[in-house]
């Protein structure tokens, strides 16, 4: 056994263990996104009845704040260790859901989702940090894969789980089931995970350079691009997840079915991912984005073309369903892609490089996502027109990408 290998830290519980725990904590996120979509009507008749598109921001503020916490949770697990920040994000995570259970006001409920969005960025980005802590090249390739796989299944479940809850509880049953969730997790993680990075490979948080590799970062026009993009990209998912409810309810009376769609929606589109693991190496990274972003302008030209001829019923209905693979195909098709070529140029600050990325992309996809859920008038234009001009305006940019390269 060579030194490095003999230096790196042991895992403290079985292989199979740990890809399912891996995946729970990667599962934080689209749990609390997914969980709550059946309970958004029931939130907007009781605290905003005025105004039902309102309680949509739910989801949209979640994001936000997941995205303000990606930019500090990685930095600061290399300074604390990774464990303590999973608490400390976990315990933030717990407190907002209580705070959003009691909630009278839907601006309260708005500010507790933003901070809870915080703390769940703990689970989400430190998890990384501790695979590649604990394994290296090829196996903790292998093994990221195998987590996600359990991750990908909770998009096609949380649905359903929701709408058991609510059925039994009402919605402020989702927050309550939030807490159990993280708090299983949480435990799981004490009692059975070691402290994957000891003291003495700690450094020391600095926010300067944070900012120094913002700026570095910006200052290569792909990797700028790149961000634009992916934040486009972010944007038509968090379009698609903020309106989606509404949709099933108000345009095609499909309420009570919304959950089971969902589940079938993602275990169809699930596929893209590994699709793209075939296909890039054949075609590239470049190749395969540009290619699915013309092909997202496609399809959304086509629901918006079709949804002003086909009057609202069994066959406009099928078209959306197949519209909605196709924006979350597109996804998996694009979003690894576009992290990839972004962190290309960037090997030397690729740590904080990761937590940069991530938090402009999905704070700026949660924004631009706003305006276009808030729109939504009883019919799917809104929905079809914003997702194809965020599907143009990315073709573009990617098209300009190529240019650049080809000058450079």
């Amino acid at each position: 056994m060579s030194d490095s290998t003999s230096a790196r830290p042991q895992l403290s519980m079985g292989r199979t263990e740990f890809i399912a725990f891996c995946g729970v904590m990667f599962a934080t996120i689209a749990f609390s996104i997914d969980a709550m979509l059946p309970a958004l009507p029931e939130i907007g008749r009781e605290l905003s009845p005025e105004n039902l598109n309102s309680a949509q921001l739910i989801l949209t503020s979640f994001v936000m704040g997941m995205g303000l916490g990606t930019f500090f949770t990685g930095p600061l697990s290399d300074s604390f260790g990774r464990k303590p920040v999973i608490l400390w994000g976990s315990a933030l995570y717990i407190a907002m859901a209580l705070m959003a259970w009691w909630a009278q006001s839907l601006e309260l409920v708005l500010v507790a989702r933003f901070v809870q969005g915080i703390g769940a960025a703990g689970p989400r980005v430190v998890t990384m940090a501790i695979i590649r802590d604990l394994f290296k090249g090829r196996e903790m390739a292998q093994l990221m894969s195998y987590a996600m796989l359990v991750f990908t299944l909770v998009p096609a479940i949380a649905p359903s789980i929701g709408a058991t809850i609510i059925a039994w509880s009402g919605w402020r049953g989702v927050f309550i089931a939030f807490v159990v969730f993280s708090l299983a997790s949480t435990l799981w993680m004490s009692l059975r995970l070691t402290e994957p990075l000891p003291k003495e490979h700690r450094r020391p948080f600095r926010l300067s350079l944070l900012i120094s590799a913002t700026r570095d970062m910006w200052a290569i026009p792909s990797v700028r691009i790149a961000i634009l993009v992916l934040s486009l990209c972010f944007a038509m998912l968090f379009s698609m997840l903020s309106t989606v409810q509404q949709v099933y309810d108000v345009v095609y009376d499909k309420a009570d079915t919304f959950h089971l769609w969902f589940g079938v929606v993602a275990i169809a589109s699930g596929s893209a991912s590994l699709l793209n693991a075939w296909l890039v190496i054949r075609f590239g990274m470049r190749f395969l984005v540009t290619a699915s972003l013309a092909a997202q302008v496609i399809c959304s030209i086509a629901m918006l073309v079709l949804g002003q001829m086909l009057s609202v019923g069994p066959l406009l209905f099928a078209c959306f369903v197949a519209w909605q693979i196709s924006v979350f195909f597109q996804a998996g098709m694009t979003l690894g892609n576009l992290n990839a070529l972004a962190m290309e140029p960037l090997g030397h600050i690729a740590g904080f490089a990761a937590s940069v990325l991530g938090a402009i992309s999905t704070v700026l996809g949660a924004l631009m996502a706003i305006p276009i859920g808030l729109a939504f008038n009883g019919t799917t234009t809104p929905l079809a027109m914003g997702i194809g001009v965020e599907a143009l305006l990315a073709c573009l940019l990617m098209l300009w990408m190529r240019r650049i390269e080809q000058h450079s």
